[in-house]
């Protein structure tokens, strides 16, 4: 194996052959690109200079928002020099570490979205019980347990993906080292990798779906007993958000990974692209577009930028 990661170098086939589509595609995935690490950075920041959104939720938020950045940054630079450059080789250690970080922050995702849930479930069925339960103790755990899973997780996947002999064509037919397009260039027997890997995404996955299935049953039971319309509307507007994320994200993890290896088709690379660069852009949008709290914290932040511009402004006048 150790001629393999100093010899072995793959090729990204990428988005699409066809060069008169690939500059075009180029400026539209660098203005998602751009969009997704300015959207997410900034609820980063504003949750750390806004008093009021130091809470549990919006502290899972923030880690939800880095790890968005961290999952769109190791596939999107790639992806956009590939569509400009001639020379798309990659080497197996290069192609090891991408997937390595991509599975790791992705298994995160997948846990961050669950305790997000949990949070939701605790804040609406036990509100006086809110504070003990989700302390900043018991936060730092949830989190540290998450980092700490979805790590052996990605360590898991990568030893079952790239553990095999790589001995004959080396293009790969996608434009980053994923799972199938990988496995499809092993020569040894992959049938055991394969089942390791969906065994492993099954717990991360569907573990984390019956969390959070389970937590909004509970939230629905405890809406529906109460009395005011008032009520039950700012409840279900609270997790409206932390809904749509979910439907996103699931959505295509449960296309792209639970269906067998000869299932997939050419769509993958467009539920990949959706994934990759489209989610993490649009998960700021939802999270401070729908969300009350979000959008007076960011208006009061404006006006504090301003008002401070405007005061330095006069006294810069007056100088």
């Amino acid at each position: 194996m150790e001629g393999n990661l100093t010899q072995i170098k793959f090729i990204l086939l990428g988005i699409t052959d066809r060069p008169h589509v690939q500059t075009p595609l180029f400026v539209l995935f660098l203005l998602i690109y751009i969009v997704t690490f300015v959207g997410n950075i900034g609820i980063v920041t504003l949750v750390r200079v806004s008093p009021s959104l130091h809470t549990p939720m919006y502290f899972f938020l923030t880690h939800f928002a880095f790890t968005d950045i961290c999952y769109s940054t190791v596939i999107s630079p790639r992806m956009l020099a590939d569509l400009l450059a001639e020379d798309k080789t990659i080497s197996l250690t290069g192609c090891m570490m991408q997937f390595l970080i991509f599975a790791f922050f992705g298994s995160a995702e997948c846990h961050l979205l669950a305790m997000m849930a949990y949070d939701r479930h605790v804040a609406i069925c036990h509100p006086l019980l809110y504070v003990t339960i989700i302390s900043s103790r018991v936060c730092w755990q949830l989190i540290a347990s998450s980092y700490l899973f979805a790590f052996l997780s990605a360590i898991i996947y990568t030893s079952c993906v790239f553990g095999g002999y790589f001995c004959g064509p080396n293009h790969i037919d996608h434009f980053f080292c994923d799972v199938v397009p990988v496995l499809k260039l092993v020569c040894s027997d992959t049938h055991s990798s394969e089942m390791v890997i969906f065994a492993f995404v099954t717990i991360n996955v569907v573990g984390a779906v019956v969390l959070i299935l389970l937590s909004y049953i509970s939230i629905i039971r405890t809406v529906l007993r109460m009395c005011s319309a008032q009520s039950k509307a700012r409840a279900f507007h609270t997790c409206a958000s932390h809904l749509m994320t979910v439907a996103l994200f699931f959505g295509t993890a449960f296309f792209m990974y639970l269906q067998p290896p000869s299932s997939h088709r050419s769509l993958d690379k467009v539920v990949s692209i959706f994934y990759t660069t489209v989610t993490p852009m649009l998960n700021p949008f939802i999270y401070s577009l729908r969300n009350k709290e979000v959008k007076e914290a960011l208006n009061k932040c404006t006006r504090r930028v301003f008002n401070h511009w405007q005061h330095r402004r006069v006294l810069s006048f007056r100088i």
